[in-house]
C-alpha cells in the first residue's frame, strides 16, 4: 500500500439547471460539490488509494455538507481547517450539440480565497505522505492562496514528496493584481509531473505548439503537434520528470475525441483516440485524467504507457458520469482499456 496522497485546493458548491436547461429557463438548481483538487481526491479514493484533501471551509451548514460529501467518498478530511464566511459557488449551464457549456463563478471572499500562510501545519499534513498534488486554480483565486500553495510546495520538496500539478488555466479567474506568469513559473518549478494542454502552456508561459493554431484546431487534434510543447516545458522546468497533455477534439458539445500523450524527456507515449459520442458531463474530465495518471504511475511503476492508457480510459468514463468527480472503479477502467466499450448490462 502506498503512502498517503495529499491534494490541496478549493471545493465549491455547484448549482446547475436540470438537464440542458439554460439559466433563463430554470426554476431550480441541482446541487453538487466539487473542485479540481477535491475531484482528484475522490477519484483516488474510488481507486482504493489513501488520499487526504486539504482546504479551508466555512464553519456553517454548507461547509458541513461539503465535508460530508468528501467523507462519504472515502477521502480523509482531518486536515481541512474551518473558518471564513462562505463556500465558493459556481453556476453551470450544460451545453449540447453546437451550444457550449457556460460557467459563472461566485467565489469572491470564499473561505479558501482568504486562507493565509501559517494556517495549515504542512509538517503534520505531510506525515506519512509521499505525493502532493495542486492545480493552477488555487493560485488563481487570490494572492494569499498562491502564497499558501508556495508554502506547501517548499515543505513538500524538503520532504522529498513527488509533486504533481495540473496547470488548469481559467480565463475567468486571476482577477487580483498578481503577476500570473511569474507566480505560476515559481510554483511549477517545484514539480516532478506537469499536466497541461496547449492553452495552459501558452497562457501561463507563452509556450506554443508548432504547426497548429490553438484557437482553430477544430475536429482533429494530432499528438505530434504537441510534442514540441512538452519539449519546451521540460526545457523550462528541468526538475520535471515528465510532461503530459490531454488531446480533446470538439466536434460538438456532445461529441468529443479524447486522447493523451506523455513525454519523459526521451520518449513520447501516446494513447489511442476515444470517440465520446454522447457526453453526459465533461466537467472534471481533466481531474479524472490526473487521478488516473497518479494511480497508474503508483501502481504500474515505470510502465508509462499503461499509466497513460489507464488515465485516458478513466477520464473517458468520467464523461458518462453526472457531477464533478469520477465515480468509476479500477475494474471498470480496465474493462474499457481492454477494448470493451459496449456498455452492456452487468448481471
Amino acid at each position: 500500500m502506498p503512502k498517503k496522497i495529499i491534494t490541496f485546493g478549493e471545493i465549491m458548491l455547484r448549482l446547475a439547471p436540470p438537464g440542458f436547461l439554460r439559466f433563463s429557463q430554470t426554476n431550480s438548481f441541482d446541487v453538487i460539490y466539487g473542485g479540481g483538487e477535491s475531484n482528484v481526491a475522490v477519484s483516488l479514493a474510488n481507486f482504493n488509494l489513501p488520499v487526504s484533501f486539504v482546504s479551508r471551509l466555512p464553519n456553517n451548514d454548507i461547509g458541513d455538507c461539503a465535508l460530508m460529501e468528501l467523507r462519504k467518498r472515502g477521502v480523509d478530511t482531518s486536515q481541512i481547517i474551518r473558518g471564513g464566511q462562505r463556500l465558493g459557488i459556481y453556476f453551470l449551464e450544460t451545453g449540447a450539440v453546437s451550444r457550449g457549456s457556460k460557467v459563472v463563478y461566485d467565489r469572491a471572499h470564499s473561505s479558501m480565497s482568504e486562507i493565509q500562510p501559517g494556517m495549515v501545519d504542512w509538517d503534520i499534513v505531510f506525515q506519512n505522505a509521499d505525493w502532493f498534488h495542486w492545480t493552477g486554480i488555487t493560485p488563481a483565486i487570490s494572492q494569499s492562496a498562491a502564497d499558501v500553495c508556495l508554502e506547501a510546495l517548499k515543505v513538500a520538496r524538503s520532504k522529498h514528496l513527488t509533486i504533481s500539478t495540473d496547470l488548469n488555466y481559467r480565463a475567468k479567474l486571476w482577477k487580483y493584481d498578481g503577476d500570473r506568469e511569474s507566480i505560476m513559473r515559481e510554483l511549477t518549478s517545484y514539480c516532478d509531473i506537469i499536466l497541461g494542454n496547449e492553452e495552459d502552456a501558452h497562457m501561463h508561459f507563452g509556450i506554443k505548439p508548432q504547426d497548429i493554431d490553438i484557437t482553430t484546431e477544430g475536429e482533429k487534434v494530432k499528438a505530434e503537434s504537441f510534442v514540441s510543447v512538452c519539449q519546451q516545458m521540460m526545457d523550462e522546468f528541468p526538475r520535471a520528470k515528465m510532461v503530459i497533455t490531454t488531446l480533446r477534439g470538439s466536434l460538438s458539445a456532445s461529441h468529443n475525441t479524447w486522447a493523451g500523450i506523455l513525454y519523459d524527456g526521451k520518449k513520447t507515449y501516446a494513447t489511442k483516440e476515444y470517440q465520446i459520442t454522447h457526453i453526459v458531463d465533461r466537467v472534471g474530465g481533466g481531474d479524472s485524467f490526473m487521478a488516473g495518471l497518479i494511480y497508474g504511475l503508483i501502481t504500474f511503476n515505470d510502465d508509462y504507457q499503461k499509466a497513460l492508457d489507464f488515465a485516458v480510459a478513466a477520464s473517458c468514463l468520467k464523461h458518462t458520469i453526472k457531477g464533478d468527480a469520477n465515480q468509476v472503479t479500477v475494474p471498470e477502467v480496465e474493462k474499457l482499456m481492454g477494448g470493451d466499450a459496449s456498455g452492456r448490462v452487468v448481471r
